[in-house]
């Protein structure tokens, strides 16, 4: 009975954790909402967000009971908050101009503070598979959300970067040899990294169109061949694939360096070393 009352003192605290990572967003949202009078579809967007953000980590908490939230869990939280703000900016922006500084700003604190996570993750000994799906899931979801605001300055085709890791995770479910884990790749985590850089540069509006239009292009032909290599790979290795959820091995529980080790946080930020597993899935 101790020790029930123990791990439920336990969750009560992370789950509070949520809450408030919850009221942060909110709070944001206000500020921002009288800042710039913000739009019914902005609020909705952004509330929305940060209600599917709480719903999902606290029902990922109840089930895997950690002892903590863990500090690295925390950085991604705040991360979370800023990607709340960028949600709702650019879903005003089909309303009504938004504020680039504003939006470049948040933007630019979360790809920044996405190599902070994992280092915090790293030396606090706190990594685990929750923490490194939440870490994924937050730069999947921003890099999407920027590519639909640069698709409305360069064209729709922007939003193969964002969709390219929804479509991978949406295949795995019927090909399940894509869930089989994949070796370490520099190329893979440079690949990731470029895909923020590059949705930033062009949201910035900073450079001429034709070097904000090579950029991107660029950004989506590295993405399709990091993409395209790894499924290479894991078609050809295919018989006998192991997966994240099978495998026992010490290499597959073997800490990567990007959350670009796997497609389904790919498009990722730059070495955020989150993961406990270097499958795409």
């Amino acid at each position: 009975m101790a020790l029930n009352n123990t791990y439920d003192a336990r969750l009560l605290q992370v789950q509070q954790e949520t809450a408030v990572g919850a009221g942060a967003m909110l709070l944001l949202l206000t500020v921002l909402g009288t800042a710039i009078g913000m739009g019914p579809a902005g609020w909705l967007t952004g509330l929305a967000f940060a209600f599917a953000t709480w719903a999902v980590l606290a029902r990922a908490l109840h089930r895997t009971r950690p002892r903590s939230f863990g500090p690295a869990n925390r950085v991604t939280l705040g991360r979370a908050t800023l990607v709340a703000g960028v949600t709702a900016l650019v879903a005003d922006s089909f309303q009504s101009p938004p504020p680039v500084t504003l939006l470049v700003a948040l933007t630019a604190v979360a790809l920044i503070l996405d190599a902070v996570d994992g280092k915090v993750a790293r030396r606090t000994g706190s990594s685990t598979a929750l923490g490194a799906r939440f870490d994924m899931e937050v730069d999947a979801f921003l890099i999407l959300v920027l590519s639909v605001y640069v698709s409305t300055q360069l064209g729709t085709w922007v939003l193969l970067i964002g969709a390219m890791r929804y479509a991978f995770v949406a295949a795995a479910r019927f090909l399940p040899w894509l869930n089989a884990t994949l070796p370490p790749s520099t190329g893979r985590k440079t690949v990731a990294a470029l895909q923020g850089v590059a949705l930033l540069l062009a949201g910035a509006q900073i450079l001429p169109y034709a070097a904000t239009l090579a950029t991107v292009v660029l950004a989506l032909g590295s993405l399709v061949w990091s993409f395209g290599r790894d499924i290479g790979w894991l078609w050809r290795n295919r018989e006998g694939h192991v997966t994240l959820h099978e495998s026992t091995e010490p290499a597959a529980t073997e800490a990567y360096s990007s959350v670009a080790s796997v497609p389904s946080s790919l498009p990722a930020l730059a070495a955020s070393g989150r993961a406990t597993s270097s499958s795409r899935l």
